[in-house]
């Protein structure tokens, strides 16, 4: 009896969930004739196309819109199309803050979210300035996860007038991907403006702020019908110039000399849409001088720091390929090519995204070259998943391999599911298991130990009661080279438990979550002890002015087998230890030109104190530029054995932009515990999408030179770079 019901809460599931969209499909009307992509939207054939009904999301569910706002959908046998006309009884208010492609800066926005696939699971996210700026972005995980790296052809054309403004916005089918059945097309839709000043979202469908508007299982679908595979052939080739010098210690180790080395590089990259769900990309001799720099860190915890994926390769589909569990990644793309902080020779790689019948696919293989005591190494990765039981229910697996030329090799696999059980009630499961030479050579060991196992219950929802709940366990030889993890051997359990209202349009506040617990245990598989533990209340407010306030107090726990050290050479003891802290943060709206964040903690540290103090300030005088910076101070002290240290990270960020093409970046950063300020400057002129000319300049400098001996030079690196792509199609030149 207990099955039957389980098997009809799953089947059913669809039924009890009020935030998901259940109506009737809408068909998009086709355009009756051509149309110029200028903003304005005034030809006949928009006029003959209906607007789509909006409603206030935010901050009021459902209160009255204070600005009129109309949206069109429409398409033809190769882009959709939408058009917006945003009008405003102030126009002088409207936010057009940035001029950088990918640059949001609290703007006024047009904003279109597509499912393309209609699988309740993946989304596009396209969006349009009133200055004209694009932005674009991949959501996985039913809203779960983003991707702002990710990056597509399209275009889009923005004016404003006395009125207030209007875009129009196109995007080539062959940029999106969708399963053609019988001639016709389904697919997710949503949209929505937003007005800045007022943080007052409209949008289509009725989105209440029980999730995410980026939710694709909450998009209305929408039929096309007639249109076919679009299938270009991008080429992109790249040509690299540039020089680098790099300090390296002399034969007799009696000090540093620059050594100049030039750089004269060419690649190549193709992108293939084998169906119209279906893309292949080839990569050769890849290069990512353009990548954005990393964010300096300061590791005050016992495990890795994690840095997040920025190349442009390893972003298109990158949520198909997340196998994430509470602490751990199965794969972790920036283990490709980069080792330690310093980039790898790719010399070359290929990859597979997209849809065969039901499943969704996802191949990666890559090749990188000899670099020092690094073997040559292929990289391999292979995922499948599918729907199951319900649109919101998905079960797969993800295959991972690393395989060095030295005959070394690291190979895992994993299962995992997503079931939706009822409304918002979900079962995760995961189970992954990794086989590594170094380990299996030793008679010790283990099938069983070598996996990871987890399940976890979480209701997902915005507004009232939200909660999950984490069992972890880790075995001794779990040990995944392709993904990232914390801890091994262990147990754990986490959850939260939270309550978040919205008061309603006449209170001040748009959200208010006053009850937030969460937590986690972790114990030792060895002997069953107590690792670690902490427990957090956290309430917080927002207002509907955008700004935000949050108290929380957390309690440690830690239990240290050996001793642990941190810069400026202070150590604890091994030892139990129970701690706590205090933190504040308050935060400024988004859309306000001048704008701060502000964050101070206190409290005990194992055996001694510490206190830290964050602050973000922004400027944006015009949209033409913007500079920010960014401070922390942590300061430890040990005050029984009179050590201690301060860490300092100082980040100043500006970015120029003479108009939507020709865009400037500076990014400086200093890090007390390494004794290090680096630069790192880009400037990009976007001839089109795909085709653009990068000048890349980075510099590290030491700022105490007398750490080590023989003394170090000032600067330990410095590079100069560039680098022009130009993208052509194949089939439609």
């Amino acid at each position: 009896m207990r099955l039957f019901c389980l098997l009809l809460c799953l089947f059913t599931a669809p039924l009890l969930d009020a935030t998901s969209q259940t109506t009737t499909p809408l068909p998009l009307e086709r355009l009756r004739s051509p149309v110029r992509l200028d903003g304005l939207s005034d030809e006949p054939a928009w006029q003959a196309i209906a607007p789509v009904p909006l409603t206030m999301s935010q901050p009021s569910f459902q209160g009255t819109m204070t600005e009129r706002s109309e949206i069109r959908f429409a398409y033809d046998d190769t882009y959709l199309y939408a058009a917006a006309r945003f009008y405003d009884s102030d126009p002088t208010g409207v936010r057009a803050n940035s001029l950088a492609r990918d640059g949001y800066n609290g703007d006024d926005l047009f904003s279109i979210f597509i499912d393309t696939f209609n699988d309740n699971e993946n989304g596009l996210w396209f969006f349009a300035t009133p200055g004209g700026v694009r932005y674009d972005a991949a959501i996985s995980g039913d809203g779960n996860r983003s991707n702002a790296s990710w990056n597509t052809f399209w275009d889009a054309a923005t004016v404003q007038t006395e009125d207030g403004w209007f875009a129009e916005v196109r995007i080539p089918f062959s940029s999106l991907g969708f399963q053609n059945l019988s001639d016709r097309v389904v697919m997710g839709l949503a949209a929505w403006r937003l007005i800045a000043r007022k943080n007052e979202y409209q949008t289509f469908p009725a989105l209440s702020p029980n999730r995410s508007l980026l939710t694709p299982s909450r998009t209305q679908d929408v039929v096309l019908e007639g249109i076919q595979a679009q299938t270009p052939i991008y080429v992109t080739p790249y040509a690299l110039g540039g020089m680098g010098q790099t300090a390296r210690l002399n034969a007799a180790e009696t000090g540093y000399a620059m050594n100049n080395d030039l750089t004269q590089d060419v690649g190549l990259d193709v992108k293939v849409n084998l169906t119209s769900n279906l893309t292949l990309d080839a990569t050769l001799n890849t290069d990512f001088a353009q990548a954005e720099a990393d964010n300096q860190q300061v590791n005050l915890t016992r495990f890795s720091l994690f840095f997040p994926e920025k190349r442009q390769f390893f972003q298109e589909r990158a949520g198909l390929f997340a196998f994430n569990t509470s602490n751990e990644r199965l794969f972790h793309s920036r283990r490709i090519g980069l080792h330690n902080g310093q980039a790898i020779p790719i010399l070359g790689g290929t990859r597979l995204v997209g849809k065969v019948g039901v499943w969704d696919v996802g191949f990666i293989d890559m090749q990188t070259a000899r670099s020092g005591d690094l073997p040559s190494e292929n990289f391999g990765v292979a995922r499948m998943r599918r729907q199951v039981f319900n649109p919101n229910s998905f079960a797969g697996g993800i295959v991972t391999s690393r395989i060095g030329m030295d005959g070394s090799y690291n190979l895992a696999y994993g299962l995992d599911g997503v079931f939706r059980l009822f409304g918002d009630e979900y079962l995760l499961l995961n189970w992954a298991q990794t086989f590594d030479d170094a380990l299996i050579d030793q008679e010790t060991f283990e099938w069983a130990r070598a996996g990871l196992l987890q399940a976890r219950w979480e209701r997902r929802r915005n507004a009232g009661w939200s909660y999950y709940s984490t069992l972890t366990w880790s075995g001794e030889d779990y040990l995944p080279d392709l993904g990232f993890f914390q801890r091994r051997n262990y147990t754990a359990l986490n959850g939260l438990l939270h309550y978040n209202r919205y008061p309603g349009e006449h209170s001040v506040f748009q959200r208010t979550m006053f009850f937030h617990v969460d937590g986690e245990v972790a114990l030792r598989n060895t002997d069953g002890s107590t690792e670690s533990v902490w427990l957090r209340y956290m309430p917080m407010v927002w207002f509907k002015r955008g700004n935000s306030i949050m108290l929380a107090t957390t309690v440690f726990y830690e239990d240290l087998r050996g001793p642990l050290s941190f810069v400026n050479q202070s150590t604890v003891a091994a030892g139990s230890y129970t701690f706590y802290t205090v933190n504040f943060s308050y935060g400024m709206s988004n859309r306000r030109r001048v704008r701060t964040n502000v964050n101070a903690s206190t409290g005990s540290f194992y055996d001694g104190t510490r206190y830290d103090v964050g602050i973000r300030p922004s400027w944006t005088p015009s949209q033409h530029f913007q500079v920010s910076g960014s401070y922390s101070l942590n300061r430890v002290r040990f005050a029984d054995r009179e050590e201690g240290f301060d860490a300092h990270l100082v980040g100043l960020q500006t970015q120029v932009a003479l108009n939507t093409h020709l865009s400037a970046n500076a990014f400086m950063q200093y890090n007390s515990a390494f004794h290090i300020v680096t630069g790192n400057v880009r400037v990009r002129y976007n001839f089109r999408e795909g085709s653009d000319l990068w000048i890349v300049y980075n510099e590290g400098l030491n700022t105490d030179r007398e750490r080590l001996v023989p003394v170090l030079p000032i600067s330990n690196e410095r590079t100069i770079l560039l680098k022009y792509t130009y993208t052509f199609d194949l089939k439609n030149r």
